[in-house]
């Protein structure tokens, strides 16, 4: 049996697809540490995997608490620079302790997420068989595909190429902080930090299944879609009574454990489920006060939590802010969007759903309550985006979801060789 080290940032948004993977991993007889600072521990306590806290002097208790209000407020241009600042010396840390705190539990394999690219390197370095996880989008650069950051359509003319080539760009130049990271500590470790995109040659398992992404030409071979990472804790552990059915269509709106303080566009939606005929559920992630929470009860039922799957189960549409696993969760539902993105990648995921067919799209910056209106009638009323959402369904469902990707991670470490200088 194999001794997994995960390394991935510590956001429930990856956190929590990799704990369900994690548990698969234990299941089969392996053991599974997530690895990173302190805080990130009280992401990992009883979900039966364990912990080991890396870059204490740089990053002690309460740094994660500090990184997280950034990156739920970065403040225009300026704090967006200095959040991608705290994220380089995040994985600054990571490279400077990672390989330490990985010799000291015994680790023999790593687990590192796209989204942090000290994992692959480090794992090289230590000369440990590695592989990637798409949690969010892919990462993989690609000549016909925009940057994952960007709401740009699908355009594989030329046009389409040369726009993409200049996001390409400006992303490499928002990322300077880390290309000189991860520069430096690939110097220092003989290794060049973008072979292989900066990914593990042996394997990447995504979430998303092929459907929900631009088509791709030039994916490697070691890379494969697939389907939402789940099981049943999320059911399990928040039980939910569904309202009484009114004759109204159900809608579930969320904006995830980083943007649901958004007090004003939870107010928007519900104004615009009212129009509609609907009734709106908002799940805030605890990130509404309860006199917030309370202006929007006579209008949706308002909760901190909910177990999602069960409830979009019962759902007509929903209003997303498009992190990558509510989306699935819907998706799988077979339900259809009305994608609100806010930051990050959410544009990108917006502009896959709106090529799937399975949403209308309305950036959260320009979220009248008229557009917002327009918008969820129309996924409410035309039934191509409901059909449309079906077809993902079907497809998800005809994939492994966690069981295939953790078939392929044992795989890919048996046949994996130490990867050294």
């Amino acid at each position: 049996m194999t001794h997994f080290a995960v390394v991935a940032p510590p956001l429930p948004g990856h956190y929590n697809p990799l704990l369900v993977l994690a548990r698969e991993l234990g299941r089969r007889g392996h053991e599974v540490t997530f690895a990173h600072m302190a805080d990130a521990a009280a992401l990992v306590e009883g979900r039966d995997a364990r912990f080991a806290a890396v870059g204490p002097a740089s990053h002690p208790p309460g740094a994660l608490g500090a990184y997280l209000d950034r990156l739920a407020h970065p403040g225009g241009l300026f704090g967006f620079l200095a959040m991608l600042r705290a994220t380089a010396g995040i994985t600054d840390m990571l490279c400077r302790d990672l390989p330490g705190a990985l010799a000291a539990i015994g680790a023999e394999a790593v687990i590192a997420d796209q989204t942090e690219a000290a994992g692959v390197l480090v794992a090289r370095h230590l000369g440990l068989p590695a592989v990637s996880t798409a949690t969010a989008l892919p990462l993989n650069r690609e000549r016909g595909v925009p940057p994952p950051f960007v709401p740009w359509p699908y355009d594989p003319s030329e046009r389409g190429r040369v726009r993409n080539r200049g996001g390409y760009r400006v992303t490499d130049l928002l990322m300077t902080p880390m290309r000189r990271v991860l520069a430096r500590h690939g110097a220092a470790f003989g290794l060049d930090p973008n072979a292989d995109q900066g990914f593990s040659p042996l394997l990447t398992v995504a979430q998303m299944p092929a459907g929900l992404d631009f088509p791709r030409l030039e994916l490697p071979a070691s890379f494969h879609y697939g389907a939402p990472w789940r099981d049943g804790e999320d059911i399990a552990a928040l039980p939910w009574t569904p309202p009484c059915a009114d004759g109204r269509p159900l809608v579930f709106c969320s904006l995830g454990t980083l943007q649901g303080a958004r007090g004003d566009l939870f107010a928007k939606v519900a104004r615009a489920a009212a129009l509609c005929g609907a009734r709106l559920l908002i799940a805030h992630g605890g990130l509404l006060s309860a006199a917030e929470a309370a202006r929007l009860a006579p209008v949706a039922e308002v909760h901190a939590f909910v177990p999602q799957r069960a409830v979009l189960r019962q759902c007509a549409a929903a209003v997303l802010h498009c992190g990558m696993n509510t989306v699935l969760d819907a998706l799988a539902a077979g339900v259809p969007l009305v994608a609100l993105p806010i930051a990050f990648e959410q544009p990108a995921t917006a502009a896959r759903l709106a090529f799937a067919g399975v949403a209308e799209v309305v950036p959260a910056g320009r979220a009248g309550a008229g557009r917002l209106t327009r918008a969820l009638e129309g996924v409410l009323r035309e039934p191509r985006y409901r059909a449309a959402a079906r077809r993902l369904a079907a497809d998800m469902a005809g994939h492994g979801g966690v069981a295939d990707a953790a078939d392929r991670i044992e795989a890919a470490v048996g046949r994996g060789h130490p990867r050294g200088p």
